[in-house]
């Protein structure tokens, strides 16, 4: 079984324990994303249909059982051959590994454990369920130190089939009642009886009762006393004492009425006043049903004349005796005297006699009536009409789920379609309409965790209604709900609606790059976000120019934001401390005198590869200057096109600018006459780099790209 899908729901992990009739798994609820544990039915049983008729039927009523003693039981299916019971997994240990580990135990804490099966089992009485196999296999102590009551209603289900199996019996015997080892019908008492026998063993460490076999041990349960707990353990309280005395009388009329009359006497055995309280006492018992050895019946003319002699005389056979004799004389002296008149009076009243018994057979034999169907009729409408017809009604009802008869309305009759005697009492089995599910408060939960738990329990998502708005809580989490907690809906019918956050509203984060930080703060203020000072961080920039937004630390342009968040900015302060602008001119001519050119200046520098820096047309000699700036151990390069022909490019190096300037780039047009050797050296300086106008001063500052 372990790595099978039960079911394609229940992942089966590992094996946590077994018995006569079960083996039980830890397995992952995949649907509810929990842990649970599985029942499995023994491969033994699955061909008794009157055992997996009972196993299931005390299975789902053992799941009405709500309480927190008692482990819960999720769900009842069938794959295949294989049964199962799902339930509740409870992380920690049984009673009996307790109790093989660290009894006796002390006081307290078997009192403690032992008020917890009394709740559980007051609860699991007033619902009409006896458990019927208290014993600490069956008790669970969970980490937290909660106790939880299991396999209520299972041991209901074992039958004549299954008694006899190897393991199903042995494991119980030891904390039956004297009545279910008769055999007879348990009722709530005999929980009571196993229950005092666990105390009994959780107080001393030893069983009241062991035996070379079941059957011994049985009849000792039916005849013999066990030894009192204070005798094994002195330990224990006079009031904790009686409590166990008063619980395991062999005679049901002598234990606690009820398991919450026992849960009252509980809780308050521990309290000073009551530790040293006398011994409790009991009036003499005798159960005419117990087993006695009786002597042998003998008849005189089957005795031998030696066992005859060892016989002592019964003085009643001397009377009989006597009388016989006496009879004998008195026939023989009256010898045939009146034997008319005696058999005369004899045969009147014999036929008195039978006259009489046929009278009073015909006035005790009551007539026969017609059972009438009474299913889907209304409880008042079914008794109505089996009382008029001289029915009567078994109480209790049987009262079930179901999805297709109307609440109170009658499901199966035990007797229908033949006839009965008058006053005959009819079983009902009742309708209680469709299992209702108790809505618990979900709100502040998840709406998907929550949407999966209410498909499991039978809802559709049609009639999960989902209203979305916005809110300060996380997306998905629920606000409201309809109905709200502890009202009761049927899955199948009813509608449950929520409210769910979307979280706080949205609005679409705006390209702020390469936007002054004044214009930046306007768009973000009226978007409802929010920029403080200390979210605003500068650093340099080649690229962007001061007071120019760099960079969105927190969102990407686009993305939806939730208004109201902070916004963080990096925002340019300018070029490094380090860098350096140069500026020189470009003198360029036409390709040809008296035609226009096309000129296109290209460069590169720390602010980035390939910049277009001018494109002009020219119809005559220009002076162009072109600005680049430069970081530390980097180069700049000029490129000039004219007609989208390459004429010339230029290297400018950080460390060549030392403030003397550097010669710029004179490109002459194809048919412009040569410069004299005078005009040469006036051309050269009218070019030189960093002169403004020829006025021979060096720029340090400049515009981005010449000719602006």
């Amino acid at each position: 079984m372990i790595g099978h899908d039960l079911s394609g729901r229940y992942e089966i992990l590992s094996r946590i324990g077994g018995g006569g009739m079960a083996l039980v798994y830890k397995a992952h609820d995949v649907l509810l994303n929990r842990k649970v544990a599985v029942k499995v039915l023994r491969q033994q049983f699955v061909n008794d249909e009157e055992f997996i008729r009972r196993f299931r039927r005390e299975a789902q009523s053992a799941a009405a059982l709500s309480h927190p003693n008692v482990v819960s039981i999720y769900d009842v299916g069938q794959e295949d051959d294989t049964h199962y019971i799902v339930m509740e997994y409870v992380e920690g240990n049984n009673l009996n590994e307790m109790i093989q580990e660290r009894a006796p135990l002390q006081a307290d804490e078997a009192v403690r454990i032992a008020v917890q099966i009394s709740d559980a089992l007051d609860h699991a009485h007033s619902n009409h369920i006896i458990h019927r196999d208290i014993k600490p296999h069956n008790i669970l102590i969970g980490n937290n130190g909660r106790v939880k009551v299991t396999d209520f209603g299972i041991a209901r289900a074992v039958t004549s089939s299954t008694i006899t199996q190897t393991g199903s019996v042995v494991g119980s015997v030891h904390y039956f009642s004297p009545e279910h080892a008769k055999g007879i019908n348990t009722g709530e008492k005999s929980d009571l009886y196993s229950l005092g026998i666990v105390m009994y063993q959780m107080l001393t460490g030893r069983l009241p009762f062991l035996g070379e076999s079941p059957i011994s041990v049985a009849l000792k349960h039916l005849q013999e006393t066990f030894e009192d707990p204070r005798f094994v353990n002195p330990h224990i309280p006079q009031s904790v004492e009686n409590i166990i005395l008063k619980a395991m009388r062999k005679n049901p009329s002598e234990r606690y009425a009820s398991a919450h009359e026992m849960l009252l006497d509980l809780d308050t055995c521990l309290r000073p006043e009551r530790l040293n309280e006398p011994k409790i006492s009991f009036a003499d018992f005798h159960d005419m049903e117990e087993t006695r050895v009786m002597p042998a019946i003998r008849g005189d003319a089957g005795m031998s004349s030696t066992s005859a002699g060892r016989e002592r005389p019964d003085p009643k056979a001397a009377i009989a005796s006597d009388t016989g004799k006496w009879m004998e004389e008195e026939k023989k002296s009256q010898g045939w005297k009146k034997p008319v008149t005696i058999v005369g009076v004899t045969l009147l009243l014999l036929a008195l006699l039978i006259a009489g018994f046929v009278w009073l057979l015909d006035k005790l034999d009551p007539e026969e009536v017609d059972v009438p169907y009474v299913v889907g009729l209304s409880i008042d409408e079914a008794y109505k009409e089996l009382q008029e017809n001289g029915l009567r009604v078994e109480e209790p009802l049987i009262r079930e789920f179901s999805k297709d008869v109307p609440k109170d309305h009658v499901m199966d009759q035990n007797k229908k379609n033949m006839k009965v005697k008058a006053n005959t009492h009819i079983q009902l089995t009742v309708s209680d309409g469709p299992e209702l599910a108790t809505v618990r408060n979900f709100v502040g939960q998840r709406f998907k965790t929550v949407k999966e738990e209410l498909l499991g329990l039978g809802f559709t998502e049609d009639r999960i209604l989902v209203t979305e708005e916005h809110s300060e809580e996380e997306a998905d989490i629920i606000l409201k709900q309809t109905p709200a907690d502890g009202e009761q809906l049927d899955p199948e019918k009813d509608e449950i609606a929520f409210v769910v956050s979307l979280g706080r509203e949205t609005v679409e984060m705006p390209d702020l790059v390469d936007e002054s930080l004044s214009t930046a703060r306007k768009m973000l203020s009226t978007l409802e976000l929010v920029l403080d000072e200390e979210d605003v961080l500068y650093e340099p920039s080649y690229i962007h120019e001061k007071d120019k937004v760099i960079s969105v630390d927190n969102f990407n342009a686009g993305d939806r934001v939730p208004k109201g968040s902070n916004i963080t900015l990096r925002v340019s302060s300018g070029p490094p401390a380090d860098a350096k602008k140069y500026t020189f001119t470009v003198k360029i001519s036409p390709a040809v005198a008296g035609k226009s050119s096309e000129v296109r200046i290209d460069y590169s520098d720390a602010t980035g590869e390939n910049i277009t820096g001018e494109t002009r047309t020219i119809t005559g000699t220009v002076d162009i200057p072109v600005t680049v700036v430069l970081a530390p151990d980097t180069v700049a390069t000029v490129t000039v096109y004219r007609d989208n022909q390459f004429m010339d490019t230029r290297e400018i190096r950080y460390e060549d600018l030392n403030g003397s300037g550097g010669p710029g780039l004179t490109i002459p047009g194809e048919e412009t006459p040569p410069p004299s050797d005078g005009g040469g050296d006036e051309g050269q300086e009218t070019a030189q780099a960093g002169v403004d106008e020829g006025n021979g001063e060096t720029e340090g500052e400049g515009e981005g790209s010449g000719g602006e």
